[in-house]
């Protein structure tokens, strides 16, 4: 493993490297953001309700958080360069489909298998910064750089979103397309090679993997119904995701292979990072979900003008990778991941009043407290959650990661959905208010809690790494172990 070079920063050779996988979480940040400001104009051409709208976005962070954890795995049983490349392509294939849809149905389907690509070619990607950059500031700083791309990529989605969205909202599915073709081309040239790995006769557990996904669905999809649904329908629904969890957990426990070995939840720094995580993650999609609805459909405000607007959530982009390293340097990780869930929660619960004609400098400081809040919670939540983690199973620890931020944020859509957003097709605009009002406690709440369970960390001794798995430990290598 090579170290930091004489000026304190990254060699050539894996600033390519990171290049290509900044280039890859850039282009999930800008798919997701452009679709966010594109909803309104979708809900109108394909005549929508509220709940189906939400499946769009829910759709896709499902697929994406459903099977990340088999995404993990994968990674670190076939090849984390091998599974990298071919879901890039996957992901490419279906971004561009999507742009074909005439009905909802279409549209939310291939919104979930892209959902799913990201799900392979995300913990991938990130396993191999975590496995091929030394743990300690070469490693924190390749994650801050990557995390802070991941916010540029939002920042510039939202306005390219409201720009392409003026022409045709189907453009926001074919930009992406151009973009994943050029990093699949970089994958392909600067991510190298490495030995192919020892068939040592492992398999992917699948009855994990879809016990997990049957629950994660039938959770959201149960809080989503909660508004509209009659109240058994919904207690069925939530108890049905319950039983597939518990089966996930007997699959787990039982067979010789699992998904997910429950002993790495001993690691608390790694149990927090994920529940701090799934919430925070709650929050700010909620919340966004809310406020454009609440800017084009009650404000009639224009994509483009909604794009602006939301522009300055993006002072995370200069932020995480200038800012908040020197925060941990000198406050540590869970310091700063307190102080940035704590201004989330100031930002959503400064937008409680929400008004029907609230100025833009009315709004500004919660959306600036808001992109200021990501910065400082993101990135440090991915160091956290990947340190002390043996390299064989880096691709786990990324993808319980990445299944706590996508559940989340299924989770708070659907629930800022039936807390209130059914009320935005309402007939007056007071009620569509209402509607608003009650949503935004969601991600207040969802901040709240989150900074609770993070302040525990302060008060706990760090434990230096997760419980080892059985075998042979990983052995260590000067190449990057992107396979």
């Amino acid at each position: 493993m090579s170290t930091l070079n004489a000026s304190g920063g990254l060699g050539t050779r894996k600033w390519g490297i990171l290049l290509v996988l900044c280039g890859a979480i850039f282009l999930e940040g800008i798919d997701v953001a452009m679709l966010n400001v594109a909803l309104p104009s979708i809900r109108t051409d394909l005549g929508l309700s509220t709940g189906e709208l939400q499946w769009v976005m829910s759709a896709y962070v499902l697929g994406y958080g459903g099977f990340m954890l088999l995404g993990g795995r994968a990674a670190d049983l076939y090849g984390r360069r091998r599974m990298f490349v071919l879901w890039l392509a996957v992901f490419l294939l279906f971004s561009g489909l999507g742009g074909f849809a005439t009905e909802g149905w279409t549209l939310i389907l291939a919104r979930f298998v892209t959902g799913v690509a990201a799900a392979f070619m995300t913990p991938a990607g990130l396993s191999i910064i975590t496995t091929g950059f030394a743990e300690g500031p070469e490693r924190n700083k390749a994650l801050l750089v990557y995390s802070g791309t991941a916010a540029g990529g939002f920042t510039i989605g939202l306005v390219a979103g409201g720009l392409l969205t003026a022409v045709g909202w189907r453009w926001v599915f074919f930009a992406p397309v151009v973009l994943s073709a050029l990093v699949l081309v970089a994958a392909l040239v600067l991510v190298p090679r490495s030995a192919r790995p020892k068939r040592t006769g492992k398999r992917v557990d699948a009855p994990g993997a879809l016990t997990i996904t049957a629950a994660l669905l039938l959770i959201v999809l149960g809080v989503e119904r909660a508004s509209h649904a009659a109240p058994a329908v919904t207690a069925a629904t939530l108890l049905g995701g319950l039983v597939f969890l518990t089966a996930f957990v007997v699959i787990e426990r039982r067979t010789a292979e699992p998904l997910v070995r429950l002993s790495i939840l001993r690691h608390g720094p790694l149990v927090r990072a994920n529940l701090s995580a799934l919430l925070f993650a709650a929050g700010f999609f909620g919340f966004q979900f809310l406020v454009v609805l609440y800017l084009q459909e009650l404000r009639g405000w224009s994509t483009l003008q909604t794009s602006f607007a939301m522009l300055v959530v993006g002072v995370d982009a200069v932020l995480s990778p200038t800012l908040t390293p020197r925060l941990v340097t000198r406050f540590g990780n869970a310091r700063v991941i307190l102080g940035g869930l704590l201004l989330a929660a100031l930002a959503y619960g400064l937008f409680l009043p929400l008004g029907a004609d609230w100025s833009y400098a009315t709004m500004f400081p919660s959306l600036i407290l808001l992109g200021l809040s990501f910065s400082l919670a993101y990135g440090p939540l991915t160091i956290v959650a990947t340190e002390g983690i043996a390299e064989e199973e880096q691709g786990l620890a990324g993808g319980l990661l990445y299944t706590a931020f996508q559940f989340g944020a299924a989770l708070g859509l659907s629930a800022v959905t039936a807390a209130g957003t059914a009320a935005s097709g309402a007939a007056t605009p007071a009620a569509q208010l209402d509607g608003y009002r009650d949503g935004l406690l969601v991600p207040f709440a969802a901040a709240a809690l989150a900074a609770v369970i993070s302040a525990v960390g302060l008060r706990t001794r760090p434990r230096t790494t997760a419980p080892a798995p059985a075998g042979p430990p990983a052995e260590h290598t000067d190449v990057p172990a992107a396979r």
